[in-house]
C-alpha cells in the first residue's frame, strides 16, 4: 500500500510539474489527441451563373474550385436547377447561399474519400474547417441531409 501511494504521489508530482508530458505516452495516444492539420485551401467564391466557373458555388453541395467541379461527398442538398417543387427551390437557394458564406469564411480542407469522381466527372470531396465537416454543419442547420446514395425527393 505504501509503495502504491508513493508511486501515485510521484506520478502526480511529475504531471503537475510538467516533467511527464503527452510526448511520453504511446504514439497512438498522441495521434488521437493531435489537432487537425491546418486548413490551406482558400479563394474568393462567387455564385456560378450557368455552366462552369472559377471558384464559385453551383448549389448547396457543388462548387467549382481552381478549375475542378467538386461535389461535397457527405451531403445532399435540394436541387436549384430544375427543382421539383417550390419548397425544394426555396431550400436549395438557402443551402446555396449558406455554402457560399461558408467557403468564403476562411481556409478549408478538401478531404478525399474512397472514390475520386462521381459518374458526372465531379471530384468527390468532404470540405472541412478545423477538422469539422462543412456539410455536417449544413445538415445541422436543416439545409442538407447526409448523402445515402441515389435521389430522394425534397417535395
Amino acid at each position: 500500500m505504501t509503495r502504491f501511494l508513493s508511486l501515485t504521489l510521484t506520478l502526480s508530482a511529475a504531471i503537475f510539474l510538467g516533467v511527464w508530458t503527452l510526448s511520453d505516452t504511446a504514439p497512438g495516444v498522441v495521434a488521437a489527441l493531435a489537432a487537425p492539420a491546418p486548413d490551406t485551401e482558400t479563394a474568393t467564391f462567387g455564385l456560378c451563373k450557368s455552366g462552369g466557373g472559377t471558384n464559385c458555388v453551383v448549389d448547396g453541395d457543388t462548387i467549382w474550385y481552381r478549375g475542378s467541379k467538386i461535389r461535397i461527398a457527405d451531403i445532399d442538398t435540394p436541387e436549384t436547377h430544375q427543382p421539383r417543387c417550390a419548397a425544394e427551390a426555396a431550400l436549395g437557394a438557402a443551402a446555396t447561399r449558406r455554402l457560399h458564406q461558408l467557403v468564403n469564411a476562411g481556409p478549408f480542407t478538401l478531404q478525399s474519400i474512397n472514390r475520386d469522381e462521381d459518374r458526372y466527372g465531379r471530384k468527390l470531396r468532404i470540405l472541412t474547417r478545423g477538422g469539422e465537416s462543412l456539410g455536417e454543419l449544413l445538415v445541422e442547420e436543416g439545409l442538407a441531409r447526409y448523402y445515402e446514395g441515389g435521389r430522394r425527393s425534397w417535395c
